[in-house]
């Protein structure tokens, strides 16, 4: 073969090669380095958690019973865990041993010294005996967290699949394709069945996608479906045919979206109601006779019993129904995270002192340490000098002792009650903040993303038109612009022009260049698969790009309308939900914390008079001098004391009730999970603090004006 010959068969080698292997579609990163990326998508609590699990398992093999080991290695395969079903059992016995152990030290420590404790002993060793069973079944919960996150992505994935096989019939590359634009778990479930080729575990990709498939039986049925009328549409020879396929894939995995949606949102009413009567209103209506408890039961009810019982073990049952709640949400509609790849995302989440970057953590610790130590005043003052007292109220309705310690069990006072406001208050700011800051620059960055997302289906569908009628595409992007001028989908495509008109650059550059490109400043997963699309449809001809962009505008608007019914039809439930969080949640509490604060000022005050007229007196004076008899007035539990553990617990509903609400609603939505609980946690607890404030000063106000002993017999 002569010289000659042999670059003829170079050249049209390597043009082969490259319409192959484009670089936007190259094979040598996209799952060589499958396990850098593993590690690099696993979040740090899992990560974390593998590792111990390993390690537990060198320490102390427990085996995984026969019929749970099955479970379990399903479970890990699900969130690519690269640990078996042995170390998360010896983890969760090594774990529970452990807290066990700190129990009974406890117990054995306190007798030792004398003054032997049973409560804290005793609940510590059940939460460890617990724990075996909860720390055992870890790997279930983060493999339906990962399915409720990788469902997020499905209707886009399918979206992506179908529009690239509309002019490229290959389901590798599609598959590929879809990969690159969608986020999170599903993304890497991708990698993860050419990585399984590659290892040759399988022989096809198409025997590795079916695997992969079966996993999904169980939860999304319709995007089995969908896959196979993918697949089903290689084999139909006739071009009409094999795109009528294709849209009967997409079409299938929205009507059993929307479907399973409906049913959801009809069958969410009763579980609701149930948490909210269960985990927010009874309990918090039961906290009105607590303050007696101590009393009446000679002092075995404290503060910190109580504090177990509704700071602790309440949030987990709550968090516990909550969780049953999202696992039977459907699949397959959720919202993407894409503005991790804006330019700017890691200077949204600072704010800045000229040009010193400030991190809100910093922020919000500094200002909810500052509340807190004002909320600790009377303890710090009673600890510097237990004598000292006084009395601002004097000559008013709430004339009194401001601290107020009586013996040993904390303060009475109405000042060191609302003292003791500060305490949720500076916790909640102090979060609220965090996440307020942290979120403020990035939820608008995101609803501008938003409104360019819900309008650029028309631009898309003007840009096919002017492309259609054989106007360049160059061309094409600043007529589009000019139409829209002043709306996110002009700017975007005026950006676009700029870059070809006055920086010489083509297409591609225009726009996903890595310095100048229109995309950086929209890190839209929607534009950014539409413009890739373009960009592979113009390499055949301007009727398939036209055809491209038109008919990826129609699917975009038909996911459109479906996400607007599945919202319409979550609507009431995430109504209740807010005005649950923000209103009733926070009204009710404080009216309990005012009625306590009236019920211990009464007894107070009975504790009182009856020192003032003498036991032989009380002996006198009937039913309410068994009523002394009976109660213990110095072993009721402060409002001070009380209060602290009723607002933390507002704060931890708040947080749980937020997070339920922004999974029903948009599946897992990091960056507005934290603008709601900033917001949420500012709203509900000042709402709290100012009812409870005004509760405390108007009971004790009207428990005042009582005079127990002038209406006493004799």
């Amino acid at each position: 073969m002569d010289e000659s010959t042999k670059d003829i068969l170079r050249k049209y080698e390597n043009i082969l090669n490259g319409q192959i292997n484009g670089e936007e579609f190259s094979d040598s990163n996209f799952s060589r380095d499958y396990e850098i990326f593993r590690e690099e998508a696993l979040t740090m609590n899992i990560g974390a958690y593998e590792k111990l699990c390993n390690s537990a398992e060198k320490i102390l093999t427990v085996k995984a019973k026969d019929e749970e080991r099955e479970k379990l290695q399903r479970s890990i395969s699900i969130c690519h865990l690269n640990m078996t079903p042995n170390g998360a059992t010896s983890f969760a016995a090594l774990f529970s041993i452990l807290i066990i152990f700190i129990g009974l030290l406890i117990g054995g420590v306190s007798f030792i010294l004398g003054s032997p404790m049973i409560f804290l002993p005793l609940v510590i060793i059940i939460a460890g005996g617990i724990c075996i069973k909860l720390l055992a079944g870890l790997p279930h919960y983060f493999a339906n967290k990962w399915r409720l996150e990788a469902s997020n992505q499905m209707v886009l994935c399918i979206l992506y699949i179908v529009m690239y096989m509309r002019h490229t019939s290959n389901l590798e590359r599609a598959i590929k394709f879809s990969a690159e634009h969608i986020s999170g778990p599903l993304s890497l479930d991708f990698k993860k069945i050419f990585w399984d080729v590659e290892v040759a575990k399988y022989v096809t990709i198409k025997e590795s996608l079916d695997n992969y498939l079966e996993s999904w039986r169980e939860w999304n049925l319709e995007f089995i479906e969908s896959f196979h009328l993918i697949e089903s549409s290689l084999y139909e020879q006739q071009e009409a045919r094999r795109i009528e396929v294709l849209e009967k894939g997409l079409e299938v995995m929205l009507e059993g979206t929307y479907d399973k949606m409906m049913h959801y949102a009809q069958n969410l009413k009763s579980p609701i109601t149930t948490l909210h009567m269960l985990g927010v209103i009874l309990p918090i209506l039961g906290l009105v006779i607590l303050p007696l408890a101590g009393s009446f039961l000679s002092g075995l009810i404290k503060w910190y019993h109580i504090a177990i019982l509704y700071d602790v073990v309440l949030p987990i049952l709550v968090m516990a129904l909550g969780y049953n709640i999202l696992l039977s949400r459907p699949t397959g509609y959720g919202e993407a995270e894409v503005l991790k790849e804006h330019p700017e995302f890691k200077k949204y989440q600072n704010v800045y002192w000229g040009n010193i970057p400030i991190s809100t953590m910093f922020i919000g610790v500094l200002i909810g340490s500052i509340i807190l130590i004002a909320g600790f005043f009377p303890v710090i003052i009673h600890y510097l000098n237990p004598s000292f007292d006084f009395n601002i109220f004097k000559d008013t309705l709430l004339e009194g002792k401001f601290l107020d310690y009586k013996e040993t069990n904390g303060p009475y006072g109405v000042g060191a009650a609302l003292f003791g406001l500060l305490i949720p208050l500076g916790i909640a700011l102090g979060l609220g903040i965090h996440y307020r800051l942290r979120s403020k620059k990035l939820i608008q960055v995101k609803k501008m993303i938003d409104n360019l997302e819900n309008e650029f289906s028309g631009a898309l569908f003007q840009l096919g038109n002017r492309v259609g009628d054989n106007i360049p595409v160059e061309l094409a992007f600043g007529q589009v612009a000019e139409n829209m001028k002043d709306t996110p989908s002009g700017n975007f495509f005026r950006l676009v022009s700029d870059n070809i008109k006055r920086l010489g650059m083509d297409v591609k550059n225009a726009i996903f260049n890595n310095e100048r490109g229109a995309i950086i400043s929209y890190p839209s997963s929607l534009i950014e698969s539409s413009m890739k699309i373009l960009i592979e449809s113009a390499k055949k001809s301007p009727k398939i790009v036209a055809t491209s962009l038109m008919t990826f505008s129609d699917y975009v608007n038909r996911i459109r309308k479906v996400n607007e019914r599945l919202k319409d039809l979550l609507a009431d439930i995430i109504s209740s939900m807010k005005s649950q969080i923000n209103f009733l949640t926070p009204i009710i509490a404080g009216i309990v914390i005012g009625v306590a604060s009236m019920v211990v000022t009464i007894i107070n005050k009975l504790g009182e008079q009856f020192a003032n007229i003498g036991t032989e007196n009380v002996e006198g004076m009937g039913g309410l001098g068994g009523l002394v008899n009976i109660m213990r007035i110095q072993d009721v539990i402060p409002t001070y004391q009380f209060q602290i553990v009723v607002g933390l617990y507002v704060v931890e509903i708040t947080i749980i009730l937020t997070i339920l609400g922004n999974s029903v609603e948009r599946g897992v939505d990091k960056l507005n999970l934290e603008y709601s609980l900033g917001k949420n946690l500012i709203r509900s607890t000042v709402f709290y603090f100012i009812i409870s404030l005004l509760g405390i000063l108007v009971f004790n106000a009207l428990a005042n004006l009582v005079n127990l002993t002038a209406t006493a017999p004799g």
